[in-house]
């Protein structure tokens, strides 16, 4: 099972040989068997052969470009040959407005309980209001509580924040981390069978993800707390450093709570996706697992 990440910060020329990934720069090259690399940063300048290319789709390994500014604009995503590719994406269109709107319920609730936790694991204020309004969200959130409960946690989680802002030094760490978690969601859909593009509640029909950006939501969190720690005593005005950048691209690192188990992000991801397909199986919702913070509230659907 893939396990870690790669992020490149200097450049690179990128092969593959005997099963691994070759990276090699001026002072050297670092190996790594593919099985062990779920995703991988091109933050500098690097040169990959075909080879690579195509052993890194045969792994299941996303890779992540960014522009000149650092910020990822695009991934590359494997097609995996899952053993029940047709029937899992049949089951997945076939799947009742009602049930999607349960799973909503569900993700929602748990973004929320995990922005309250968050509030709490940095020394902000409002964790019970978040509390309390996670536990009134509704089958498809008809009182749209999600929209209100951000607008109580931004403006709590940070002094003078508007996030939309592209020049704050908060927003550029959001951005970053937010990419990576998405394609560790869409890398996870794409293995267990399901199809990014058909969502729980978003329905884009430009947006090729969907669904990982329904699953991503109570992923968010962990992200927010990690630029959390790293804005703290900073000018909004400062540009990313390259230990922001490295930091930021390890946040499918961190570890969570799913189930009963304390797993890395990484891990939550493939969990995420394989209880939506369970749950599609059984027509249940409540097989759909989502990570939550140490200290979120287990109140839920």
């Amino acid at each position: 099972m893939a396990w870690k990440g790669v992020h490149l910060s200097r450049s690179a020329r990128l092969n593959t040989a005997d099963g691994q990934v070759v990276v090699v720069q001026d002072d050297g090259e670092v190996r790594l068997p593919l099985e062990d690399v779920a995703y991988i940063v091109l933050d500098a300048h690097a040169a990959l052969t075909s080879t690579l290319l195509s052993a890194c789709m045969e792994a299941g390994i996303v890779i992540i470009s960014v522009d000149q500014r650092h910020t990822p604009n695009g991934m590359m995503l494997p097609f995996h040959s899952h053993h029940r590719q047709a029937g899992v994406a049949a089951a997945q269109l076939a799947i009742s407005e009602p049930f999607r709107k349960r799973c909503w319920q569900r993700v929602v609730t748990a973004k929320i309980e995990n922005q309250a936790a968050n509030l709490e694991l940095c020394g902000r204020a409002g964790s019970d209001a978040l509390a309390a309004m996670a536990r009134r969200v509704g089958s498809g959130d008809p009182e749209n509580i999600e929209a209100r409960a951000a607008r109580d946690y931004w403006r709590n989680l940070f002094v003078d924040f508007i996030r939309d802002d592209p020049a704050d030094l908060r927003n550029k760490l959001l951005n970053y981390a937010y990419a990576v978690l998405r394609a560790g969601v869409a890398r996870a859909l794409v293995a267990y069978g399901l199809l990014p593009s058909v969502g729980l509640n978003h329905a884009s029909i430009t947006n090729a993800f969907n669904l990982a950006d329904d699953l991503i939501e109570p992923f968010r969190p962990f992200a927010d707390r990690l630029c959390f720690a790293r804005s703290r005593d900073r000018d909004a005005d400062e540009e990313m450093t390259i230990e922001d950048r490295r930091a930021m691209a390890g946040i499918l690192m961190q570890n969570c709570r799913i189930g009963e188990e304390t797993v890395s992000l990484l891990v939550a991801t493939e969990k995420v996706a394989e209880g939506l397909v369970r749950s599609i199986d059984a027509s249940s919702p409540l097989l759909l697992l989502l990570p939550r913070l140490p200290d979120a509230g287990k109140a839920g659907p």
